[in-house]
């Protein structure tokens, strides 16, 4: 898919009456706040609402999100059963969510976990590395591994110049969710995500290169709030 291109059709990975998983493009919002900007909670209203036409505006809960720039798996909920479930699930650190970022450098181990404090500042909507007494500072960890499985989940249509040297392509396991959480660590790392114009001090913001940023959430694992059964989504 062109990263660029703006799709009424959602990619849905499964569906059934209590949950949708899907795949977010590039470019494309969770939640927009701007009227008349398409995001992924009015997409999928709209297919539930032409799949199973029914009075009124179709239930669609947010479980997770991802950042506009980033493409990746999300799981949203049909029923406020299984947005409660989910949630609860979410919080008890059930879900396992995988990403894949290519970033400038290589990190000084192969395999590692980050633990950093961060803060938001809801003023400019950036988060940073802090220290743990600072006022609104939360805990933030993640596990990455210099990828060698010899897949590359990012081609030069979505960011120019991916052969040159200096770059590694990492494998992800996120065990909290805050706000820019793998931008903000892997760029204290000193290792910036290729195309990161918040987080990456020499990447530059003209045009739309916003929209080439090299993180995906290509694997995503939770148990479904009425079954129990353990799903397994992946890229």
């Amino acid at each position: 898919m062109n990263p660029h291109t703006r799709s009424d059709t959602p990619e849905i990975l499964f569906e059934d009456a209590h949950i949708l998983v899907c795949v977010k493009p590039h470019g494309i919002a969770t939640q927009s706040r701007q009227i008349g900007r398409p995001d992924m909670v009015n997409i999928l209203k709209n297919h539930i609402h032409q799949n199973t036409p029914s009075q009124g505006e179709p239930y669609l809960a947010i479980v997770h999100r991802l950042d506009q720039p980033v493409r990746g798996i999300l799981v949203f909920a049909k029923s406020p059963f299984a947005a409660r479930e989910l949630s609860r699930e979410l919080q008890q650190q059930g879900f396992a969510k995988y990403y894949r970022a290519l970033v400038e450098g290589r990190p000084p181990k192969a395999t590692a976990v980050l633990e950093d404090y961060m803060v938001k500042d809801t003023r400019t909507n950036l988060s940073r590395v802090c220290g743990r007494g600072v006022p609104g500072a939360k805990l933030a960890r993640l596990h990455y591994t210099v990828a060698a499985d010899g897949q590359s989940f990012f081609s030069p249509e979505y960011t120019p110049s991916l052969s040159a040297n200096g770059r590694t392509e990492l494998d992800i396991r996120l065990e909290t969710g805050r706000h820019h959480q793998i931008r903000v660590q892997l760029s204290h790392m000193g290792c910036p995500i290729v195309g990161d114009t918040k987080y990456d001090p020499n990447c530059s913001s003209l045009g739309s290169s916003w929209q080439n940023i090299c993180l995906c959430a290509y694997r995503l694992e939770f148990c479904h709030p009425k079954t129990r059964e353990l799903l397994r989504f992946r890229l």
